[in-house]
């Protein structure tokens, strides 16, 4: 594997308690999960991977050269043998378990497979932490859309009932139902791995280029002046920076490492400030200003599948008990998300180093703010 250690952050966070530790990933070579990681390589931690496939082509794990900076491990958390072989063999003393299926559309052609990979993959997780010597602490993290959506104008708060009309978003309350489970039978005795759930959804980042999601298709279409098709343009959306779910998690993670007994068996919504809730042609329209151009329509199909017009999040709980909120303005999202595809369609050659530029200039803004994750 490559040094990181030139690219190791200025700014101190989450008390270093990441440095040297032994972090498996799974889902690492997704959206989030390359972000993640590439974050817990600055912070100075040990990382391994396990996820079964690129996410897309090209992908953000490709892009920044992942593979040769951590330890890459290819497989399926459907396959509970070779998950366990990874935790014998890694014997990790943090998992963040990201692994899914996790396209809401995709789910309606592929309902086994998403409840397969979203329920099924988070139980071989748990599973291995039960019977694992070194896990110390573990972040599930499952979807926003965990709740059972009645698109009321309020936040969601982590005790509101759970559920879900698509097969996505079913799956992923039974992950929920799965992970308390494990925590209540398992996991609530002084000395047991300390798990807690995690919430979040509609981010956007650079180096995403899943199918069926607005930035991403932004980007395909206006790389190649083409024209946008967008579905839903008055559809409301809480977005947020990929950075603000993460710092959240790798929060939770440090509060599970050091007992906080207020973060233990719980669960956390992770969602951005209220300037975050923008309808998807809000965002496009910024996105494209910034970009420098674009044209989009309103696609006439898909109307079988029904996806939910709103769905927010209550974060107060992070708040009081984690000292944590989000940083970045709407604006300032789609600027650092824009910026980040420009260079890459730019022909930057180092996107590592460019994306390891955009976590530290995210946590020297997050500690501008007095944010507790930073000044530890």
């Amino acid at each position: 594997m490559e040094g990181v250690e030139g690219l190791r952050m200025n700014v101190r966070s989450f008390g270093n308690i990441y440095r040297n530790k032994r972090v498996l990933v799974t889902g690492h070579t997704g959206f989030k999960g390359s972000w993640l990681s590439a974050w817990l390589l600055a912070l100075g931690a040990k990382v391994a991977g396990f996820s079964i496939d690129l996410p897309s082509k090209p992908s953000n794990f490709e892009v920044i050269n992942l593979e040769n900076k951590l330890k890459h491990i290819k497989g399926d958390v459907r396959d509970l043998k070779s998950l366990k072989r990874v935790f014998d063999d890694f014997s990790p003393e943090v998992v963040f378990h990201l692994a899914a299926q996790a396209i809401t559309r995709l789910s309606y052609d592929i309902p086994h497979e998403t409840f397969y990979t979203n329920m099924g993959g988070t139980v071989n997780v748990l599973e291995c932490i039960r019977k694992s010597k070194s896990v110390k602490a573990a972040v599930i993290i499952t979807s926003d859309k965990c709740y059972q959506n009645v698109e009321w104008a309020w936040g969601y708060r982590e005790n509101d009932r759970l559920g879900g009309d698509d097969p996505y978003s079913a799956s992923k309350a039974c992950a929920e139902t799965a992970s308390h489970s494990y925590i209540k039978s398992f996991f609530s005795m002084k000395n047991s791995p300390k798990i807690a759930t995690a919430r979040a959804g509609n981010v956007i980042g650079g180096g995403d280029w899943a199918s069926d999601r607005i930035v991403p298709d932004c980007i395909r279409a206006f790389s190649k002046k083409e024209k946008l098709e967008i579905r839903n343009p008055k559809a409301i959306r809480p977005w947020q920076h990929v950075l603000e779910p993460l710092s959240g998690y790798l929060c939770l993670g440090e509060n599970l490492l050091l007992n906080n007994e207020k973060a233990a068996g719980e669960s956390f919504n992770f969602g951005p400030l209220n300037t975050g809730n923008k309808s998807v042609e809000g965002l496009m329209r910024d996105f494209a200003r910034i970009w420098g151009g674009g044209r989009w329509g309103i696609s006439k199909g898909h109307i079988n599948k029904k996806e939910s017009t709103f769905l927010k999040l209550n974060c107060d709980k992070a708040l009081h008990y984690l000292d944590w909120h989000a940083v970045l303005s709407f604006e300032e999202m789609v600027e650092m998300t824009t910026n980040w595809y420009k260079a890459f369609y730019g022909g930057k050659k180092d996107m590592y180093s460019f994306t390891a530029n955009q976590i530290e200039e995210y946590t020297k803004l997050a500690k501008r703010q007095g944010l507790v994750w930073v000044k530890k």
